[in-house]
């Protein structure tokens, strides 16, 4: 598989974009025309993951139904949409020899891609690889075996109609997890990898691979509602910021609120999440202003995935950044206020992938971002970080233009 990956990624990387369009297209076509049978596939896997007694976020992010399908068709035709950035070739400049000095974007080469649950991944990451010319091996979770299956069939139907390799997009076909001891090994032939899963999965592979790694680690995500914030705003945003979907990495999982408001905002915003089911862990503060459970040192730094929400009140927007800085996954943190400076204090100063002023965290996701899809959010500094759309999954070369001219030193 690693050496059909990499014969596959000099194809792509020579095929222009007309072409890739029409494999995108096509892949669409296919998941739509497949619809019933992705369906029907992906009901196998829900039935055998509520048989094991799979947790309940994993079982949530591995529902597709139709509007899932619709939702994957959509970020297919969004990957097409986009500018081609392979080629793509910025900043040259003469030099005083005569020779011209730029950059041209170019993809990485084969990415392998680890991932847990969510079957939609399977055609997100497709369709961006395709798109930034990269060729993939994809190992999704045993929980979603028969939903990738199918969603694969289509990605390759899509690449043969274009007449491109199928091989292009590569999926193993065992959940045998000694084959992921085999892809860690593939150094040779796979230049990135990508895992979207649980910490136990990212430890193995930087423990086990010598290949480069996109993380992609814990969501523990913050709303501050500042002292000067629109409370009626702020309620609103951070109760979607949480409600929205519980089992996504941009769900909020600590509520901070300065002092000044706190009594005011909490009681409405308390009873807005037990009405939703959401179990509150409040400081000894926030606990004499709503009905909650006392939290502990460990809720600070707990990504739930779920109905719980830690709250804490805290004395000013320093003691807020101080918080999120310190207890944070450096995910997406977003504050509430109307006062310019302060939410250019929290943009500069908090240490996050996604920083937001006035706006739910559950925003920080590649569809919602313009990028067409992602394959997952890096909390990573190097080499992207935030949602990893097509421009994460390129790099750049130096290229030079002269007309003879030779080196005297």
């Amino acid at each position: 598989m690693g050496e059909l990956a990499r014969a596959a990624s000099r194809t792509l990387a020579a095929t222009s974009t007309q072409t890739k369009s029409v494999a995108l297209r096509a892949i669409a076509d296919a998941v739509d025309a497949s619809r019933e049978s992705i369906k029907a596939a992906n009901g196998k896997d829900m039935s055998a993951a509520q048989a094991k007694g799979l947790e309940q976020p994993l079982v949530d992010r591995l529902l597709l139904d139709d509007k899932g399908v619709d939702r994957m068709i959509e970020g297919i035709l969004q990957v097409d949409a986009l500018q081609d950035p392979v080629g793509e070739v910025t900043d040259l400049r003469f030099q005083p020899s005569g020779i011209q000095v730029g950059k041209m974007r170019v993809p990485l080469g084969v990415i392998a891609m680890i991932y847990e649950s969510r079957p939609n991944v399977t055609v997100d990451v497709a369709s961006l690889c395709i798109k930034s010319a990269n060729a993939c091996i994809l190992r999704g979770g045993s929980e979603a075996f028969e939903s990738n299956q199918a969603i694969g069939q289509c990605v390759s139907a899509g690449l043969v109609a274009a007449g491109l390799p199928e091989t292009c997009v590569q999926l193993l076909q065992t959940t045998d997890r000694d084959a992921v001891g085999e892809l860690l090994r593939l150094d040779k032939y796979i230049d990135v990898i990508v895992p979207r899963g649980g910490k136990g999965l990212i430890e193995r592979i930087i423990n086990e691979s010598k290949i480069p790694v996109i993380k992609h680690l814990d969501g523990i995500c913050h709303v501050f509602v500042d002292s000067d914030a629109d409370l009626e705003m702020a309620a609103n945003v951070a109760f979607n910021s949480k409600v929205e979907k519980y089992a996504v990495c941009n769900a909020l999982e600590t509520l901070l609120l300065h002092k000044e408001v706190a009594g005011t905002v909490l009681p409405s915003l308390a009873q807005r999440f037990h009405q939703a089911g959401v179990a509150l862990r409040g400081c000894d503060i926030s606990r004499t202003f709503a009905d909650m459970e006392p939290a502990v040192e460990q809720d600070w730094y707990e990504e739930y995935l779920g109905p719980i929400l830690a709250i804490k009140v805290v004395d000013d927007l320093d003691t807020a950044i101080a918080h999120i800085n310190h207890y944070g996954s450096q995910h997406t943190d977003t504050i509430v206020t109307s006062n310019y400076e302060h939410a250019q204090r929290f943009i500069t100063q908090v240490d996050s992938a996604s920083v937001l002023v006035n706006t739910s965290t559950q925003f920080a996701d590649g569809f919602e971002y313009g990028l067409g899809a992602e394959v997952g959010v890096s909390t990573d500094k190097l080499h992207a970080r935030g949602p990893v759309g097509l421009q994460g999954l390129t790099t750049q070369k130096y290229v030079v233009y002269g007309n003879g001219e030779i080196r005297h030193r």
